[in-house]
């Protein structure tokens, strides 16, 4: 893990800011519970759409499990094996009906070839985030468009950018309220800080968590989320093949406001 502190994001410390927040399924359950605004949204627009989904970045099922809940036919795509086993074993407890209704796949979504299209493919809760170069950017939409049906839909949801938050002091612990963290047990303290590089448009955020009653047995967990500019992301849809067909902001069926913090496109194939 990396040590808190200053410093400018490199390509190693992305790695591990792909990675880390998504080694301990059971705190990434807890501190995401109440986030089900998402869920209801993509439950909606699967329902209104018909027909399979599929859905990268997965993660433990928090949005495919109730889909499949609701008769919607899921394949999940994620790169966290700790996330994909978690997953495989909330199906376990599932009813047998609704676990038929999810395929998982482990895989990189830059990569992954699945042999199969789907009417729609969403890209949930920030995953466009962890692609953080031009490159990655053109090998992922390529998979989208190879597994888009004809007339079907790619969804994706990405936080915009807030010049005030990127400008934060990268020394300045921003602290929150102690939590009982849920796979330890203890009461910790806890706090984050942001160090945002201008050049790689890379914000690394270092999650430091401090038992109370062993504050030498802190530990850090980084995540790293590339900044996509609303512009700037229409562009990079629009020459990888993709056409944006309606932006929705914070998962309300409604256009974006300049208050808006999340945007969801809705895009489908660029006739050429």
């Amino acid at each position: 893990m990396p040590r808190a502190g200053s410093r400018t994001p490199t390509s190693g410390s992305w790695e591990a800011g792909t990675s880390s927040h998504y080694e301990d399924p059971r705190h990434y359950t807890a501190n995401y519970k109440g986030r089900v605004e998402d869920i209801d949204y993509y439950l909606s627009l699967a329902l209104e759409r018909g027909g399979s989904v599929l859905e990268y970045g997965c993660g433990n099922g928090r949005i495919a499990i109730p889909l499949a809940h609701a008769g919607v036919d899921v394949t999940g795509v994620d790169l966290s094996a700790s996330m994909v086993a978690d997953f495989r074993a909330r199906l376990k407890k599932s009813p047998e009906e609704v676990a038929r209704r999810v395929t998982l796949k482990r895989g990189d979504m830059r990569k992954l070839v699945l042999g199969e299209r789907f009417g729609s493919i969403f890209c949930t809760f920030n995953t466009f985030l962890h692609l953080y170069t031009r490159r990655d950017v053109e090998r992922f939409l390529a998979r989208v468009r190879a597994h888009l049906a004809p007339r079907g839909r790619f969804v994706v949801d990405v936080s915009i950018p807030m010049p005030e938050e990127l400008a934060r002091d990268p020394k300045r612990l921003f602290r929150a309220p102690r939590f009982r963290h849920a796979t330890t047990g203890e009461l910790v303290r806890y706090g984050e800080r942001f160090h945002y590089d201008p050049l790689s448009q890379v914000e690394l955020v270092d999650m430091v968590f401090e038992p109370v009653k062993r504050p030498r047995a802190r530990w850090v967990t980084p995540l790293a989320h590339r900044q996509f500019y609303p512009q700037e992301l229409e562009a990079l849809l629009h020459y990888n093949g993709l056409e944006v067909v309606c932006r929705h902001a914070d998962f309300e069926a409604k256009p974006p406001t300049r208050d808006a913090t999340t945007l969801i496109y809705h895009c489908r194939a660029r006739r050429a």
